[in-house]
């Protein structure tokens, strides 16, 4: 039995891209970047001498600068996860970062592996592309999670600084200030366009629709129909916390419920894939006696054909609308 390391290469390669793309976001950006940080990137730039405006522009800048580059070839597919993930890197930089780790998945493949020069660069592109994907969807998923688990805290915060006597603009600032990122910095800067003159409730719209999140787009029109026709905004907001804190626990729950069927799904669309790839590890040339036939090519792409419908249908039985 002839075992075959290239495999174990590709992986190695692929998870080498994820860890560049990190090491060097951290290194450029620093650790307050991290969304473990305890203190939000915002206050972090403001303790480190930053003017108030400085640290405005900057934040606003990273918020909407990758929809705004849309227009360069294949960054549409980041654009929307980018912006959601609210990567500071530029697009030209995440260009050049997709650039610079294929560069470094092609000298990974040259060095350990046999395969054609065309075969290389093909791999070493895909994973140079793949790798900052996978990584910016990681972000996306984490920083929309946690603001998700943030919002409840935040808007109950909000309820006790309005009871207390704070205008709500000061209960904006007041959460900007106690809760860490990623909520923190986003909650800083409608408190400082809030300073600069612009509406609280317009602010709060704009960012529920760039985070595409349902609560965020309830806290935004509560506070739009209080500001047009008045009540106790501190019962309304209370109310709210309320319903997005039993939202939060209707979904853990159903997630809950649903876990063993999408591992089920998981499993069964990638079991195929992962068999493939034993074969070939184990046994190298398992298909010799058949490969040069006719069928065979036919016989591949229909296989293949319907392990990527597997997964498709398997996703769609396990996604669970709620």
């Amino acid at each position: 039995m002839i075992l075959s390391a290239e495999p174990l290469i590709y992986l190695l390669i692929f998870i080498a891209v994820l860890v560049i793309v990190e090491g060097l976001y951290l290194t450029v950006f620093g650790k307050s970047i991290s969304l473990n940080s305890r203190v939000n990137r915002r206050l972090d730039m403001l303790e480190k001498g930053a003017g108030r405006e400085q640290v405005l522009e900057q934040l606003r800048k990273e918020m909407h600068q990758h929809m705004n580059a849309r227009g360069i070839p294949l960054y549409s597919l980041l654009a929307e996860k980018a912006q959601k993930a609210n990567i500071a890197f530029t697009p030209k930089q995440l260009v050049m970062v997709m650039l610079g780790v294929s560069v470094v998945a092609y000298a990974g493949l040259t060095v350990g592996t046999s395969t054609g020069l065309v075969v290389r660069v093909a791999v070493a592109a895909t994973m140079g592309f793949g790798g900052v994907y996978v990584w910016i969807n990681n972000k996306a998923k984490k920083r929309l999670s946690m603001i998700e688990e943030q919002l409840p805290d935040a808007v109950e915060l909000m309820v006790r600084s309005l009871r207390v006597g704070h205008p709500f603009s000061s209960a904006i600032q007041i959460v900007a200030k106690e809760v860490p990122d990623p909520l923190g910095s986003e909650m800083g800067v409608i408190a400082d366009e809030s300073a600069y003159g612009r509406d609280i409730g317009e602010a709060l719209k704009h960012l529920a629709e760039r985070m595409d999140m349902q609560d965020l787009r309830f806290l935004a029109v509560a506070v739009s129909i209080q500001q047009q026709s008045g009540g106790n905004l501190a019962e309304i907001l209370d109310g709210l916390a309320k319903v997005i804190r039993a939202r939060f626990k209707l979904f853990r729950r159903v997630k809950a419920i649903t876990a063993e069927s999408k591992w089920s799904g998981t499993f069964l669309s990638g079991f195929p894939i992962l068999a493939l790839v034993m074969i070939n590890v184990i046994q190298p040339n398992y298909y010799d006696d058949v490969k040069d036939t006719a069928a065979f090519v036919p016989a591949a792409l229909v296989a293949a054909a319907f392990l990527i419908a597997n997964i498709f249908v398997m996703k769609a039985l396990v996604n669970i609308k709620v």
